[in-house]
C-alpha cells in the first residue's frame, strides 16, 4: 500500500458537517439527530462537538482524539461509496466510513434506536 494518505483525513469535519445536516433535513430529519450519531459514535458532547467543529478539525484528528469511540461501531455493516465498511482495513478511513454510514442510515429514515445499536 502506498504512504499517500487520503484526501479526506485533511477535510475539516466543519466542512462537511453542513451536506451530512442537509442530506438528513432533506429527509425530514435534524441536525440534533445528526448530532445524536456523531456523539454516539465518538463519544463527542454537544461543547466538544461544537469546538471541533469551530477549529476546523481534520477528519483525521477528529477521531483520533474522540472523546470514546463507541465500541458497538464494529456493528456497523453495509456498502458506503461502493464499499463495505466492515471490509475496510484502514482505521480511520474506516471511522469515516461508519460516520458516514449512519447518516445514510438516518436519512433512510431507520429508527434511532437501530441506528445506535442499541
Amino acid at each position: 500500500m502506498n504512504s499517500t494518505k487520503h484526501r479526506i483525513y485533511s477535510v475539516s469535519v466543519a466542512s462537511v458537517y453542513p451536506l451530512y445536516v442537509a442530506k438528513a433535513e432533506r429527509k425530514g430529519r435534524s441536525r440534533a439527530e445528526v448530532d445524536e450519531v456523531i456523539s454516539w459514535l465518538t463519544g463527542h458532547t454537544p461543547s466538544t462537538l461544537a469546538a471541533e467543529l469551530e477549529n476546523n478539525t481534520s477528519f483525521e484528528d477528529f477521531f483520533a482524539r474522540a472523546p470514546k469511540l463507541n465500541p458497538a461501531r464494529a456493528l456497523i455493516t453495509g456498502v458506503v461509496c461502493g464499499v463495505r465498511v466492515e471490509n475496510i482495513e484502514e482505521p480511520t478511513m474506516r471511522e469515516i466510513r461508519y460516520l458516514d454510514k449512519l447518516v445514510d442510515e438516518l436519512a433512510k429514515g431507520k429508527a434511532m434506536e437501530k441506528i445506535l445499536r442499541h
